[in-house]
């Protein structure tokens, strides 16, 4: 039977209870430190987008054209000189950028590097506004980053978050590991694709490669300071130069008895299969069945770490092989001139 003396169960506005003790039921208004962060990173934010946008760019292939597909980049120089992807370019010589401000630009194509997923393009145009780079080498884990690009064709497109990580290595469309890849967690979609990755003053520290389908919030962008250096590579060389020593190989695993005989780190092992005669191993004795431990002292247990090492090594560097041949551990020193 129904009792009015009930009615303080269903009175929302009635509660006995000391207010310390009573259910939440609205969400509390933010302080004023808090919203003054807010405002502080969204002002950061606006200020980073009025910067950076007019020198983003939107690329695609010119009427007709089936090869590759569109992409972001961004302008580095006011006579047009712009990033982007290896895999935006997709072989193709030409190209035509739209601005922000809606002009649509034929650009050239001045250099291509699948192996790390850049390539360095020449807009026709002149006074373009462009961006500054900055040192990827001091992000840290929890720095704010913001990306931009044209994600599905939709321009100057905008998302923040954080370094997630540093120093990650992600795999080349060529097969080469492209290292001190950037994570972060600024929401990147397909267009977003050679698009600058900006820090909080408004400083390219890395150039947006890359998205793990079906994953939230784990984009992948190419450092800013390997960028610096291959598009240096492209204006003074016309192409990125790296040592190729000219041979075939594959990973081996040594004997515990060698491995201890030879005071070896690893009991890996990266053997020669075949040589190359024009190249620099087939000139400087290097043998089939030859195994390669290491290069200028550094371990090498896999392909990967004879790509990186020969990569990081400039050109007209010495280079010293450790190999294990008939049992003995030789040291063969190469020179290898500018390719």
């Amino acid at each position: 039977m129904y009792d009015p003396s009930w009615n303080f169960l269903f009175t929302a506005d009635h509660d006995d209870r000391p207010e310390s003790s009573r259910p939440h039921s609205r969400t509390p208004a933010p302080s004023q430190d808090e919203t003054d962060v807010l405002d502080a990173y969204s002002r950061a934010v606006m200020h980073v987008v009025d910067t950076v946008s007019p020198a983003v760019i939107s690329l695609a292939g010119r009427a007709g054209s089936r090869e590759g597909g569109q992409g972001s980049g961004f302008i580095v120089s006011p006579d047009g000189l712009a990033i982007t992807n290896s895999h935006v370019v997709g072989n193709r010589s030409k190209l035509i950028a739209l601005t922000t401000d809606g002009d649509r630009l034929d650009c050239d194509v001045v250099g291509d590097d699948p192996s790390t997923d850049l390539a360095l393009v020449r807009l026709s145009g002149r006074d373009l506004p462009y961006v500054q780079f900055g040192d990827s080498q001091q992000l840290r884990v929890g720095q704010l980053v913001i990306a931009m690009g044209s994600p599905l064709g939709l321009q100057s497109t905008v998302s923040t978050g954080v370094v997630s990580g540093v120093g990650r290595s992600m795999r080349a469309g060529d097969g080469r590991l492209i290292d001190n890849i950037i994570q972060h967690a600024a929401p990147i979609n397909p267009g977003n694709s050679g698009g600058p990755l900006i820090d909080s003053r408004g400083r390219v520290v890395g150039v947006n490669t890359a998205i793990i389908a079906f994953a939230q919030g784990i984009g992948f962008a190419v450092p800013s300071n390997t960028v610096q250096w291959v598009a240096g590579e492209f204006l003074q060389h016309g192409r990125v130069r790296r040592r190729q020593l000219g041979i075939a190989a594959a990973v081996v695993q040594l004997p515990r008895a060698q491995v201890l005989d030879l005071d070896l780190v690893s009991d890996l092992a990266v053997q020669v299969m075949e040589i190359d005669p024009r190249g620099v191993a087939g000139r400087s004795g290097i043998q089939p069945g030859d195994l390669i431990v290491s290069v200028n002292g550094r371990l090498v247990s896999s392909i990967d770490d004879l790509h990186r090492f020969l990569t990081r090594i400039p050109v007209d560097a010495a280079l010293e092989l450790a190999v294990v041949r008939d049992t003995q551990l030789h040291h063969l020193r190469l020179q290898q001139p500018a390719e």
